[in-house]
């Protein structure tokens, strides 16, 4: 799986709004199949409440890019400690519609051991779906909204939907980049 992944080398430029970065961590389980980290985030967050997510958030002051954002951020939510990290690259950047903010994907593969260790306040449940089970056209499904496909996927009783549910289609090649 890791020679599917459609990833781009530098992270991506973006304006001066709102920005967060994320952290699309990749791991090998104990079988050899590649997995991604997701987040069920509460019902009783601000922004995003009960959605499916990658780690991520808004920089800090001292954060130096969006590596340093996905990274810090990854570690606070799910325990994913930065010497395990290993920047493969990122994915365009990607506008979300809730909360208008420009995201930046940071993809990552991590080394074992891989331990997740769900935050209780930014976590509800952690997801880690096999990157062959995601790269399944035939799993997901779309409704027309707005001028946009929104797809949506069952992560065992979640639903994967939105801006997650996109950059997830956008690194295993099943949709390409329209812009952000």
């Amino acid at each position: 799986m890791w020679d599917r992944l459609h990833l781009i080398e530098d992270a991506p430029s973006y304006g001066t709004g709102a920005l967060a970065a994320v952290l699309a961590p990749l791991y090998e389980d104990e079988h050899g199949e590649v997995r991604v980290v997701l987040t069920k985030r509460p019902d009783t967050m601000p922004t995003h409440a009960g959605h499916i997510a990658f780690p991520g958030g808004r920089p800090d002051p001292e954060d130096d890019g969006p590596v340093a954002t996905a990274l810090r951020e990854a570690n606070e939510e799910v325990g994913i400690r930065a010497d395990q990290v290993e920047v493969l690259g990122f994915l365009p950047s990607i506008d979300t519609v809730e909360t208008p903010m420009l995201v930046v994907p940071v993809v990552a593969r991590l080394h074992p051991p891989v331990q997740l260790i769900p935050s209780e306040r930014e976590v509800d449940r952690i997801h880690t779906p096999r990157l062959a089970d995601l790269a399944d056209p035939g799993s997901w499904w779309s409704v027309p909204w707005n001028g946009w496909e929104v797809w949506y996927y069952d992560l065992d009783g979640d639903t994967l939907w939105g801006a997650t549910a996109r950059m997830v289609r956008q690194l295993l090649g099943l949709e390409t980049h329209r812009g952000a």
